[in-house]
């Protein structure tokens, strides 16, 4: 049940008229939000929309150039983390914020351990902690260190947290991007929990069917500007892509069909890394094909293995027809494979490097002679992917840490293609990515497939694979569950019956 805002009903947190720039970037302009108890608030936008940046002012990270911040009516000053944790904010932002090698308790508890005569009492603390998971209608050991937990795990610890610290402003980031849907129905009921108890909720998706379940209300954001706040149960999913966007988009997945050559890529008898045992499959020119599967089923070790990535135990791999010998991802490139991982920043990019020497890292001898580096045509090439991939960025040596994940996307296929591969495998495409770059990716992906690459996509949004592939294998403990060629007629139930082991 959504929350009912009653008009005489004043908000838990007022931001007005916020603005912050630096150099060169007018971040936010004018922004204002409100938010009341016990109400979820959904804050969406494209990425680079202002989004993380309001919530760092609200956090205490910035402090903004104009504007104001209440907190219950009063001005809680807000300068540092410090001020805002006190003041009842708690944030909980995508990378948690634990510490692995203590255990749940320790980091709930961290910076306000309660000591008598010098002492703690660990059969305090640790009661304490068991009635905030009781609260929570979960089930954890105190004593388990975070390392150990699961991720939906360490996100209820990072939950109980903010509770410990009588928090009554709670920031959720992106916290279902690497959940199960079985987590993320846990993390729902948990929210509905909070939401009884007057917490007010500023939730932060890309995933639009989340927002439509457990929100109340809708925030917008584009180019650093409050678009529009309006009541998430009067709005369309059209809707809301215009606000996001500013435009119109007819189609959500612009698929297009390529004509199909050949097998490009072949595989016969893959195992290896554990989970991934006697795996055979095709793929052909200008083929989008999907690989489907739940969380552990195998997909991402399937990808190393064929990449080089991971070492594999028995099985072949041909390329147009060609036996080859991949034992490291240097052979893969070499033989024109490459792998977008499912983790770009932590396995797809240096973050440290500038845009331009991230493209340029496997792309070296393309402009060397001698072991000199021609700066000129490394420049010009990758201008050229600036171009026909519009990748948004200042200028070619920004730090690639400084992309939105769209672009930081781009910069990784730019790579990729002036290694000129011809087999392409994504692993979870449009993580983390706002719609209008999901849709530029897709847009790219039927660029690629027109030029006859063939395309691997690994993906747990069901949609994405019947909008966007020409087949589905779908993936279960590890082996091959079952294919759907027929995907214009498929739906997400047969997927999801074939990925817990179920046949058809």
């Amino acid at each position: 049940m959504a929350a009912q805002v009653s008009k005489n009903q004043k908000p838990i947190l007022e931001m007005r008229g916020i603005d912050k720039s630096f150099p060169g970037v007018q971040a936010l302009q004018g922004v204002s939000l409100e938010l009341y108890q016990g109400e979820v608030l959904a804050l969406l936008g494209e990425n680079g929309a202002g989004k993380s940046t309001l919530i760092k002012v609200l956090s205490g990270v910035y402090f903004p150039d104009a504007g104001t911040i209440t907190i219950s009516g009063n001005d809680p000053g807000i300068r540092s983390p410090l001020d805002a944790q006190n003041a009842g904010v708690a944030v909980i932002y995508q990378e948690f914020n634990l510490v692995p090698s203590l255990c749940a308790r320790e980091n709930i508890l961290l910076g306000r351990e309660q000591a008598r005569w010098g002492f703690f009492s660990q059969k305090t603390e640790h009661r304490e902690t068991m009635e905030l998971f009781s609260r929570m209608n979960v089930a954890i050991d105190p004593e388990s260190l975070c390392r150990e937990l699961t991720v939906a795990q360490q996100q209820v610890v990072e939950i109980a947290k903010a509770l410990y610290a009588r928090g009554k402003i709670l920031v959720m980031d992106e916290p279902s991007a690497t959940l199960t849907s079985q987590e993320v129905e846990r993390l729902f009921a948990i929210i509905r929990e909070l939401k009884t108890r007057g917490i007010g909720i500023i939730y932060i998706s890309h995933r639009l069917e989340e927002v439509f379940e457990i929100a109340d209300r809708v925030m917008v954001m584009r180019d650093g500007r409050h678009i529009a706040t309006k009541p998430a149960c009067g709005l369309t999913r059209e809707e809301l892509i215009e606000m996001m966007v500013g435009r119109k988009i007819e189609n959500e997945f612009p698929k297009l069909a390529a004509p199909l050559g050949g097998k490009r890529l072949e595989v016969k008898g893959l195992s290896g890394a554990g989970t991934a045992e006697d795996i055979s499959f095709f793929v052909r020119k200008g083929e989008v094909l999907g690989i489907a599967g739940l969380v552990g089923a195998g997909r991402t070790e399937m990808a190393r293995l064929i990449f080089g990535a991971d070492p594999k135990d028995s099985g072949e791999i041909f390329l147009d027809g060609r036996r080859v010998e991949i034992r490291s991802p240097v052979d893969a490139i070499r033989n024109g494979l490459c792998l977008l991982t499912e983790d770009r920043k932590a396995q797809g990019l240096v973050l440290g490097l500038s845009s331009r020497e991230n493209f340029a890292l496997p792309n070296l001898s393309h402009w060397s002679r001698l072991r000199f580096i021609n700066h000129k045509k490394e420049q010009d090439s990758f201008s050229g992917y600036i171009k026909s991939l519009k990748i948004k960025l200042s200028h070619a040596d920004q730090t690639v840490r400084d992309l939105s994940g769209g672009n930081q996307q781009k910069i990784v296929l730019a790579k990729w293609l002036e290694a000129n591969s011809e087999v392409i495998i994504f692993d979870e495409p449009t993580r983390g990515i706002d719609v209008g770059a999901k849709y530029e990716i897709y847009q790219l992906i039927n660029q690629l497939a027109a030029k006859g690459k063939a395309i691997l996509m690994i993906s747990s949004e069901l949609p994405e694979l019947l909008g966007m592939c020409d087949r589905i294998l779908v993936m279960h403990e590890g082996s091959l569950s079952g294919e759907i060629a027929d995907v214009p007629h498929a739906t997400q139930e047969q997927i999801l019956s074939l990925a817990v082991g179920r046949t058809a």
